[in-house]
Parts: structure tokens; sequence; C-alpha cells
């Protein structure tokens, strides 16, 4: 649970602001007009002297989130800037309020900027919790109300977050720090939200290793796919579980539904449209759902069928407890929220082994005690 709230945990809505750091580095493989393939949110354009990045309002239609200019911080800074939020990158000092890029910087080889974190307390990254032991990573406070003298402290080139609608950033605006808005997380398909590696393969000088990264992913996940579509038998799925009377399920159009689908599932709301998810009561999931063939639950206190059973005793009307075919993933030990929002094959291969009867190799999950 606390790596749900830790994720959770995430801020909204930034003021421009411009950085003009002083740090000497010389771009490699600078990206090409058309590098953005799966991801909707997202738009990249290499121009003479400056990358143009644009993340796209999830919230709004036709609007624009944010504009950023990214400039080499070895060049001169060009006269004829569009309009947007100038980052010198690479950035040699981030502050970073998600564990879900500080992962992301560690598998660039960028670990070493960062310099700053938020909710230190719901990291359990052995480098993170070291860094802060000795001095080389601030605890900042709370991502909703960062201590502000510590960020200054800290000096960096940007703050990396993740926004939310409707949010405001507080007092960091005034500090002149440009905020970096990381809302991949709204992204509608596995590879789309995978994708913004290369976003952030620039900002770290990394764009040789992200982009070597997303082809892998890329290549790996449609494998999987095209064999997981070959199967003979495609499994009723069910996910989640009742938590203070309210199941929370993938909507139909989500990245969740589709790594079930991809992975050869059949997912009960796929004819829903949402992106998000949907709250639903007990009735209504048994009444779409007390036939499913398999059953899966990310939990930090679910690891046996009695846990479940105690948890809410009509779980056990569903064909999957009664069949004892449920898998949970156990969010105090596994990786998994650091991992598959930028490795989704990991997540859709543990989902076609265990729609196949298999438990071994299984990255995330593990079958039910």
């Amino acid at each position: 649970m606390k790596k749900i709230i830790q994720l959770l945990i995430i801020a909204g809505i930034t003021l421009a602001s411009v950085c003009c750091g002083g740090h000497s580095a010389n771009r490699e493989n600078p990206v090409n007009d058309s590098v953005i393939t799966n991801a909707q949110l997202l738009f990249i354009e290499a121009t003479q002297g400056y990358t143009l990045v644009r993340i796209t309002d999830p919230w709004q239609d036709n609007a624009v989130l944010h504009t950023y200019v990214l400039v080499p911080a070895d060049s001169v800074l060009p006269g004829n800037l569009p309009e947007g939020t100038v980052i010198r990158t690479p950035l040699r000092r981030a502050i970073v309020y998600s564990s879900v890029h500080t992962s992301l910087m560690k598998e660039l080889g960028a670990f070493g900027a960062l310099k700053g974190v938020t909710d230190l307390q719901f990291f359990t990254d052995s480098a993170v919790i070291a860094g802060a032991e000795s001095g080389a990573i601030t605890d900042c406070g709370s991502s909703m109300n960062p201590n502000v003298e510590k960020v200054i402290e800290t000096e960096p080139d940007a703050i990396l977050l993740s926004p939310y609608q409707d949010a405001t950033y507080g007092q960091i605006t005034k500090l002149n720090i440009p905020i970096v808005e990381c809302a991949d997380y709204m992204e509608t398909t596995p590879l789309g939200r995978a994708e913004w590696i290369k976003f952030y393969g620039i900002l770290f000088n990394k764009e040789k290793e992200a982009n070597e990264i997303y082809d892998n992913v890329v290549k790996n996940y449609n494998r999987l796919k095209a064999e997981a579509q070959q199967a003979a038998n495609a499994p009723k799925v069910l996910t989640e579980t009742v938590i203070s009377n309210v199941w929370n399920v993938p909507g139909g159009n989500s990245y969740m539904a589709q790594i079930i689908r991809d992975a050869g599932g059949k997912y009960p709301w796929s004819a829903d449209t949402h992106t998000g998810s949907l709250s639903l009561d007990f009735n209504q999931v048994l009444a779409e759902a007390q036939d499913a063939d398999v059953w899966l639950i990310k939990s930090f206190n679910i690891h046996t069928y009695d846990d479940l059973l105690g948890a809410y005793p009509l779980n056990a009307e569903f064909k999957a407890f009664k069949e004892r075919k449920i898998f949970a993933c156990d969010t105090n030990e596994s990786r998994l929220f650091e991992e598959f929002p930028f490795h989704p094959e990991r997540l859709l291969s543990d989902y076609q082994l265990i729609f196949s009867g298999r438990t071994e190799g299984l990255n995330f999950f593990k079958p039910l005690k």
C-alpha cells in the first residue's frame, strides 16, 4: 500500500519558468522530427540549436499542458526560441517526486543526477535510501508541500513530478526552477507510456540508451503479444479486490486492460470506454466476473486464500477462488510499480504465463497460497 500511495501523491498545474545553467556537455544521437510513434500526449521535434517538447493536456481537449525548449548547456542560448520553459540539458541536479522516475534514471545511467526526492518514506530502493543517509540525496519533505528551504539548498536544474487535474504546486512555482510535468501515467497504451523514456533520455543526455531500451521493449512486447494471440483459450480475467465497499477495476480503455487483452485474456469491462479506474461495488463485480477463470490481485496484505476470505467472506463466491486460480503481487516486496511503466513487456510476460497455466518465470505475481 505504501508504494501505491507514493505513486499517487503527485502534483498539478505549473507556471512557466526559465533555467540557464552553466554545465557543459555534448548531446549525442539527437532525435529526429518524428521520434514519437506510440505516445499520444508527447511531441518531440529536434531543430537547429534546441529540441521542442510539447505535452498535450490529458484533461482538456485541444489544449497544451506544457511546452519545453531543451537547449544543450554547452551552446549559446539561441535568440529565436519559441515560447516555453527553457531547460538546459543535460540535467546534472534533479529533484524527483516518484520512485518510478528514479528507477528509470538508474536504468539510463543518470542516477548520479538525483539530488533530492519527496516522500522519502515511501522509497524502498536501497540506492535512494543510502543516498539520503549519506546526504548525497536531500529529503525535500512532502510532495504536497515540499520544504522550500531544502529545495533551494539542493540547487536543482529541474524538478520532475507527475501532474494531476486542477492541482497546484505551491511555493516551488516561485523559485524559477523548471518543473517537468511527467504526464506519462496518463497515456492509454502500454507502449505509449513506455515511450516517454525518450523524453527523459534527452533531459539527461542519455538518448542513445533510451532509444535502445525502448526499441527492445517494443520488440519484446510485440513478440509476446503475437504469441499470446495464438493461444487456444482466452481466460476471463478479474483484477483487484473490494476495499471499504469499493472495488476499483481498470477502465476498458486503460492500458492495464490493454495488457490483459494483449496477453490473451478476456476482460469483463472491455466495452467500457474509460481510461482510468471504475469504482464498483461488490455485487456489480460479482455479476460481471463471478465466472472469471483467473483473478489477479495487487496488495500488500493478501498472501493466502485465508487472507482473502478474511478480508471479505463473499470472495469465496468467485470461480477463480473455488478453483484456486488466484495470483497475487506483494506490493511491499515487488518492484512492479517501479518497473512496469517503462517495461510493460515484463507485466505482459507474467500475464501470458499465468493465462497459459504456467507459474515459472513470473516477474511480479505468485500463486496465492
